[in-house]
This record gives C-alpha cells, sequence and structure tokens, in this order.
C-alpha cells in the first residue's frame, strides 16, 4: 500500500480539505481547552465531561474521516467528506438566522467551511479534475 498523493488540481483541492480537517481534529483532540475557547464554548461548572466530548465527539470525527479521506482516496469519501463540511454549513446558517448570530466570527467560518466542503464535492462530482 502506497501513501497517495494527489496528482490533479480536484485532487489537490480535496486533498487539502482532508488534511484540514485532519489538523482541526488533532487540534481538538491534543488542546480541548483551547478549542473550546477558540470556538467560543465554555464548560457549565468546569466539568471534565466537557473535554471528554470535544475529544470523542468532535476530534474523533474529524480525525477519522479526514484519514480516511487522505489514506483511501475513494470518490465516495470525498463525496462524505464534503457533505459534513457543506451540513456544518448549512446548521451554521439555519443557527444565523434563527438565533441571530450574524457575527463576523460565524461568516467567517461560514466562507472557511464553505470551501472545506466545496474542494471536495467538486472534485467528486467531476467539475474540477
Amino acid at each position: 500500500m502506497e501513501f497517495y498523493w494527489p496528482a490533479s488540481d480536484g485532487e489537490w483541492f480535496a486533498w487539502v480539505s482532508a488534511a484540514i480537517t485532519v489538523l482541526f481534529g488533532l487540534i481538538l483532540f491534543f488542546a480541548p481547552g483551547l478549542s473550546m475557547k477558540l470556538l467560543r464554548l465554555e464548560p457549565a461548572g468546569g466539568r471534565s465531561e466537557a473535554f471528554a466530548s470535544i475529544r470523542a465527539t468532535m476530534a474523533g470525527f474529524h480525525i477519522g474521516l479526514g484519514l480516511s479521506c487522505l489514506v483511501f482516496a475513494q470518490p465516495f469519501l470525498w463525496l462524505a467528506l464534503g457533505a459534513a463540511w457543506g451540513f456544518t454549513v448549512f446548521g451554521r446558517l439555519i443557527s444565523m438566522m434563527s438565533d441571530r448570530g450574524g457575527t463576523f466570527y460565524n461568516w467567517i467560518a461560514v466562507v472557511l467551511e464553505f470551501l472545506l466542503a466545496a474542494g471536495p464535492l467538486l472534485f467528486a462530482f467531476g467539475f474540477v479534475a
């Protein structure tokens, strides 16, 4: 088995999105306190369960899906990565409309998440070769 290295522009878009996803996951896993501050979250009463949830639910998903895409590089995995980031954008936009969360932070996050969704989706659907 060889390490997958992208050969075209479209593969690079998808690969970079997966690599950034893994990077986010590693930050969530190894620095949950810093991650919570960056995400503007705060554990209720300083409970350690909050750190476990960050590491398990958030970091585990990012690392698992991102590494799967990097190692196996299959079209359906790129589609899954793009869909995951796409629904992240959708959820943030719904929250911005419903919860009056149209802050600068949320708009920057929407742009970043949209770009992370676009790369693998454009490649998976053949819009970028």
